[in-house]
């Protein structure tokens, strides 16, 4: 049958179908072993060379084992075979089966295939915030070159290059590195010891980059806000230059392509730094996720101390009870070892006293006898009058706990009608100055002070305006720079704030304002 393309040929991909035969380790150790001959210019293998190669845990006692193996590579299409002449002395060894093997073109090309697979699945990645000040970098370039009524098209290419590019590996090795974290708090392949050592380090790098998200996150979400009315020229202009080597009947439909890869990258961009719509941009999602990851290694490692001090492991339990099992010299030892571990000891109610033990061991009564049968047994006459040996007595009184519960979900409630209050409070009715926010309580002053801190966090030299959201995501802080020089008071129980008086705008977030 012809291939079309409802029916794709299949052929070409044979060189995969050892990964899910039987003895699938042996073949990838084996073209492995060809990969490294390549590597030191080494043509062919013979089987003996192959055996050896194989580490020494891994290696087939056999010889004929590897041979086989080998055949199989080449009937799949992964090596190829060639007599082997070298060593015919005889004219017995042409009859001989002795064969050289090398790579194919499809084996070495699906070993690669594997290699980049395997180098991608393990691959950890890391939160870089040394790329976060190189995307400042590049934009404070993009708004001077913005500035320019005729941008330099060489200078413009390279900046949207080396922008989008540092962009790409940012977000590549933040999605590769959250993934290997949630591999770190699972516990998969990780010892206790390993990962109690690991523990501090990474908390410490988390909080070092969620500080440097918070810090440099705003600044480029304002540098991207600021250049969105000069960057579809900039856009165009990479457009074109990338373009510029295309053949004069295609340059039309290549300037386009490469204007709608351009504006692709740049809003791709846009979303990941700046909240629009209602819609959390992704630096957000993954300060959420590196702070929400810190709890989660620590109630991991309160599971390890907890394990350490006796916890039972049920699953440990039955492991080692199974080794006993195996350990036991003879039936009866794993029998009284069954009815010491799961309690299955005769009847404890009945007692057996002397003289029937010493004619049970006189007469031994098979277990297959039937009760109406056997010998009668002596029962206590208290367990015969009460039914029971247990001490009848009066119940310990349950402790009515539900006025501390009412108490503790009064304190609750109060302290969260406060805080919504405190929001409520500062929460303005668009754009005002700071001296115009009158007198604030206590808890209100607190917030504010908070929100203020995190606001000023954000600020460099020369700018004018900036953006914040409190560490909690409920509230945003718009702050702009006056140039009248006054001055704003805010009046607390506790004395007075002064400072530069600035227009503010606080958005309670909890309330989804459209506005954000």
């Amino acid at each position: 049958m012809t291939p079309t393309p409802e029916t794709p040929d299949l052929t070409g991909y044979a060189t995969f179908a050892h990964l899910t035969a039987p003895n699938s380790a042996l073949y990838r150790r084996t073209m492995r072993t060809f990969l490294a001959a390549k590597e030191r210019f080494a043509v062919h293998l013979r089987p003996e060379d192959v055996h050896a190669a194989l580490p020494a845990g891994e290696r087939p006692a056999e010889l004929d084992t590897v041979a086989k193996a080998l055949d199989s590579l080449v009937e799949w299409g992964n090596l190829r075979a060639d007599p082997d002449t070298a060593r015919v002395t005889a004219v017995e060894d042409f009859y001989r089966k002795r064969f050289v093997y090398q790579l194919t073109q499809a084996g070495e090309a699906a070993e690669e295939a594997l290699s980049a697979y395997d180098e991608a699945l393990g691959r950890r990645g890391a939160l870089q915030a040394v790329a976060l000040h190189d995307i400042v970098t590049q934009l404070r370039a993009l708004l001077v070159l913005g500035a320019e009524e005729e941008p330099d098209p060489a200078k413009t290419y390279l900046a949207l290059d080396a922008l989008t590019s540092r962009f790409a590996a940012l977000a590549d090795n933040a999605r590769a590195f959250m993934g290997s974290l949630q591999r770190t708090i699972d516990l998969h392949d990780v010892g206790e010891e390993v990962f109690l050592a690991y523990k501090d380090r990474l908390i410490q790098y988390l909080e070092r980059f969620i500080q440097d998200l918070i810090t440099l996150g705003g600044r480029i979400a304002q540098l991207i806000l600021e250049s969105e009315d000069r960057i579809e020229p900039l856009l165009r202009t990479a457009a074109a230059r990338e373009a510029a080597d295309a053949s004069p009947e295609d340059a039309a439909h290549a300037e386009r392509e490469a204007y709608a890869r351009w504006t692709g990258r740049w809003d791709g961009l846009a979303a990941w730094f700046v909240s629009r719509d209602g819609r959390e941009s992704q630096a957000r999602l993954l300060r959420g996720r590196a702070l929400g990851a810190i709890p989660q290694l620590l109630a991991v490692v309160r599971a390890l101390n907890e394990r350490r001090a006796g916890r039972s492991d049920r699953s440990a339990d039955f492991r080692t009870l199974a080794r006993w099992f195996a350990e036991a010299p003879d039936d009866d030892a794993r029998h009284r070892l069954w009815r010491t571990a799961f309690g299955l000891h005769p009847t404890r109610h009945l007692t057996v006293d002397a003289e029937t033990l010493a004619a049970r061991t006189a007469r031994p009564v098979p277990a297959a006898t039937p009760w109406a049968e056997a010998a009668p047994l002596r029962i206590s006459p208290q367990l015969r009058r009460t039914g029971s040996y247990e001490r009848r007595g009066k119940p310990h009184k349950v402790e009515d706990r539900s006025g501390a519960r009412r108490h503790l979900a009064g304190i609750a409630a109060r302290q969260a009608a406060e805080t919504a209050a405190a929001r409520a409070r500062l929460t303005t009715d668009g754009i005002t100055r700071l001296s115009a926010l009158g007198e604030l309580d206590p808890l209100a002053f607190g917030l504010f002070l908070q929100l203020l801190g995190d606001a000023l966090a954000t600020w460099r030299p020369g700018m004018t305006r900036t953006t914040a959201t409190s560490n909690d995501g409920s509230m945003e802080i718009r702050l702009t720079v006056l140039d009248d020089g006054s001055t704003a008071e805010i009046t607390t129980p506790g004395g007075t704030f002064r400072g530069p008086d600035h227009t503010v705008e606080i958005i309670d977030l909890t309330e989804g304002d459209s506005r954000r």
